[in-house]
């Protein structure tokens, strides 16, 4: 009898060594992305790139750094990042066990009685209608993975966990560059209260020197009306920075999990980032960018599920055991009491309400979605890094152009003072244009500074640096 079951267990491996050997399954290849052009006006080759510099060096500000770092430690989305990794993992090792055998194990006892009622049995003759049963079986089942229906589930499992990973580092990403962005933000706030602050106490003096100017005068009293009024101007524009300021450090404390609090920092002044901006070429993005990446394993478990459901078409080989102890009375339960079976067989669908061909149908059709999305993150991650690019060439291009108009401005302050004191060739209005113009210059000047930082910054993640 098993050199039977032998027999027919090889018969059937044979079948499915030669059944395997038409392949159903496709193998996965990096379809033809378009990436010309994605940098626009840029035809570099240098694949030299800012992405693979390590963020510790590129933010050489210690109290930056250490924000950046407290961040990646508390940030809660990233640890919920982190948690999908987790559950993608386990996923992940769940298709892998699918290659194994099942084994289960069932021990019971059943007592039974037939109904006595319309037996009529010869006198003398006991039928016993109570029975009992023990019984104990091990069991186990096996699917052989001929079509690569096991292979693809577990290859699109190893995409969903690949993309989980991929997110967790986009979300890195964008971490490291927010926290920056608001931390540079504070401090072009800082520095434009401290402009204001200092101009007020100009408008401060100018008021008495406009007093004085009016009892030598020199002036009349409109002069000093609008001197106090310029004063009050620049004075009311103070609360509203403050405002700002705490907000921006509010919105920087959740960014690092913390309850809304004061953020130790630096001064604007101080701070530069790299004016070696190499951008490399758009073809890095699909190694560089963790989005970019997550869209293409995305695509890749889309894949792997289309292989996935062409398998349904195709017989499947099962070969399940049980094999055990039974008997009716315990104390022959060890003793010529042994079963046991063994099945195998292939299963071939016929028909099943078109089941697998609109299985098939969907699969393809979320495959061709996954590659649209694939297509067009990278297009958006060209778009950001051409953004970002321009945004730090002008900014570049404003800051000289702005240093010349607040130095001239300055000039023109001086000269329209003096003028006023000495002559009449002026009059309170010139001056007046001249300091509140060179105040929306000097205040300008540290949104060009802010802008110049948060490019490079921008630039830095659009490239995908970050997470290396």
């Amino acid at each position: 009898m098993i050199h039977t079951y032998k027999k027919q267990l090889f018969t059937l491996a044979i079948a499915a060594t030669v059944f395997a050997s038409c392949k159903v399954t496709k193998t996965y290849e990096r379809p033809a992305l378009k990436t010309a052009g994605l940098f626009r006006e840029q035809t570099a080759t240098d694949t030299t790139t800012l992405a693979n510099t390590p963020w510790q060096t590129l933010f050489a500000d210690p109290q930056l750094s250490a924000l950046i770092q407290e961040g990646l430690d508390q940030n809660l989305d990233l640890k919920n990042a982190i948690q999908n990794i987790v559950q993608a993992q386990a996923t992940l090792k769940q298709s892998k066990a699918a290659y194994f055998p099942t084994l289960s194990l069932d021990a019971n006892y059943t007592r039974s009685k037939q109904s006595e009622a319309g037996l009529n049995f010869p006198p003398g003759i006991n039928i016993n209608t109570l029975t009992n049963n023990f019984k104990a079986q091990l069991s186990t089942s096996w699917e052989a993975d001929i079509w690569g229906k096991l292979s693809s589930t577990k290859r699109s499992a190893l995409a969903g966990y690949l993309k989980s990973d991929a997110t967790k580092r986009a979300v890195q990403t964008q971490l490291i560059a927010d926290i920056a962005n608001n931390y540079y933000n504070l401090l072009a706030l800082d520095r434009q209260l401290e402009i204001t602050q200092e101009t007020l106490k100009s408008r401060i003096a100018g008021v008495e020197t406009m007093k004085t100017l009016k009892e030598g005068a020199v002036v009349n009293g409109a002069a000093v009306v609008q001197s106090e009024a310029s004063r009050y101007a620049t004075e009311v524009t103070i609360p509203d920075l403050k405002r700002t300021i705490r907000e921006t450090e509010n919105a920087l404390n959740i960014l690092l999990s913390r309850a809304p609090g004061p953020i130790s920092r630096s001064k604007l002044n101080d701070n530069s980032l790299s004016t070696d901006v190499k951008i490399g070429v758009p073809t890095q993005l699909l190694e560089n960018r963790p989005d970019v990446q997550g869209a293409e394993y995305a695509f890749r478990g889309a894949f792997e599920n289309t292989n996935l459901a062409r398998t349904y078409f195709y017989p499947s080989l099962t070969i399940t055991a049980a094999g055990g102890l039974s008997s009716l009375d315990i104390k022959d339960f060890f003793s010529k009491s042994i079963f046991y079976n063994l099945v195998g067989g292939l299963t071939q669908p016929i028909f099943n309400k078109g089941l697998n061909k609109q299985r098939l149908e969907t699969a393809k059709s979320a495959q061709e979605q996954a590659m649209n999305s694939f297509q067009k993150t990278l297009l958006v991650a060209g778009q950001e890094v051409s953004n970002a690019l321009y945004a730090y060439q002008t900014a570049v291009e404003k800051e000289e152009a702005r240093a010349k108009q607040i130095a001239a401005l300055e000039k023109s302050v001086n000269y329209t003072q003096e003028l006023l004191r000495y002559s009449s060739a002026t009059n309170y209005t010139d001056v007046l244009t001249s300091e509140q113009s060179l105040l929306a210059a000097q205040l300008s000047g540290v949104t060009d500074r802010l802008q110049k930082l948060q490019s490079v910054v921008n630039l830095y993640r659009a490239l995908g640096g970050g997470w290396k």
